[in-house]
């Protein structure tokens, strides 16, 4: 899996590349997809607009995904919102590193079809996300 970066918010303070980096191949060992997926950095009125506009939602969110039909090389994207990460990552007490880790994770199962709108769905996704992040330095402690 090839995650192509845009990083439209101001200077990160994470070094999210290695964070991509990881994450793209521990998801190799999971998945053959050898597909593109763009990861789209944004701040939290662009999500909010996103949010409004594609899910009747109108609220600040952390991540949102959009498959892409149209093309079989590519999934789709991925907006995560970076104030969201920091926020997020003080609420559960870890690190920012680790929040960027499982938002993009829950992003990619996303795009490869997993959900979790019922209990069942739920307990599949989550386990996976657990899984693939346990794989990796950004598993929960």
């Amino acid at each position: 899996m090839k995650i192509n970066l845009y990083n439209n918010y101001k200077e990160v303070e994470i070094n999210f590349e290695n964070i991509i980096e990881d994450i793209q191949e521990t998801f190799d060992l999971f998945f053959d997809e050898d597909k593109e997926v763009s990861l789209i950095l944004v701040d939290e009125d662009e999500i909010k607009r996103i949010n409004k506009e594609y899910r009747n939602k109108d609220y600040v969110t952390d991540v949102i995904s959009f498959e892409d039909d149209t093309d079989e090389e590519y999934l789709g994207d991925i907006f995560i919102c970076v104030p969201k990460v920091y926020e997020q990552a003080k609420s559960y007490d870890h690190s920012s590193q680790r929040e960027f880790a499982f938002l993009l994770t829950h992003g990619l199962l996303h795009l490869l079809g997993y959900d979790h709108l019922n209990e069942e769905e739920e307990k599949i996704m989550f386990n996976k996300q657990d899984e693939i992040l346990n794989k990796t330095k950004y598993r929960r402690f």
